[in-house]
């Protein structure tokens, strides 16, 4: 297929770019727009490393073709902080010492602020709900249960 031009909304600007209808959101995040938070991790939706939100919907951006984004606001965790400002999550989840090695950081940031935007009060089992789907081998999941804890009812 040929380049076609999309305009998509990333962290609150439109961005215009060339690319063929069939490339990964992720790709054109990370080749096109040079935002390195999304990691790609397996490409099969499996892993949760490239996870970004659709107008605050979690979702794999290694699977959905940048011409199904259309006219959804695609966030990333580097449009969570205001001003440079990290969100009140990206702050738990330091305080927490969460992040170990980090790859997977990024993605469980994006999943967890995304339930706590639909569940301001999450419990236990509602966040593990929400990033099971999201892997870490570090094994720093205790920390990040009690970082999502913690942020659950600051602004994210």
């Amino acid at each position: 297929m040929s380049d076609q031009r999309f305009e998509l909304k990333v962290n609150g600007r439109i961005s215009p770019v060339n690319v063929d209808p069939t490339t990964p959101l992720l790709y054109v995040l990370r080749d096109e727009l040079e935002l390195d938070g999304p990691h790609f991790g397996c490409g099969l939706a499996q892993c949760g490393a490239c996870t970004v939100q659709l107008d605050g919907v979690a979702v794999r951006s290694c699977v959905i073709p940048v011409s199904a984004v259309g006219t959804q606001e695609v966030t990333t965790i580097e449009g969570l902080a205001v001003e440079g400002k990290m969100s009140a999550l990206q702050t738990a989840l330091v305080e927490a010492q969460a992040p170990q090695c980090g790859y997977c950081m990024p993605g469980i940031t994006m999943s967890a602020s995304a339930l706590l935007k639909e569940t301001p009060h999450p419990t236990d089992a509602q966040i593990r709900q929400a990033l099971d789907g999201n892997l870490c081998r570090c094994g720093s999941h205790t920390r990040v249960l009690r970082a999502v804890k913690a942020a659950a009812g600051s602004p994210t």
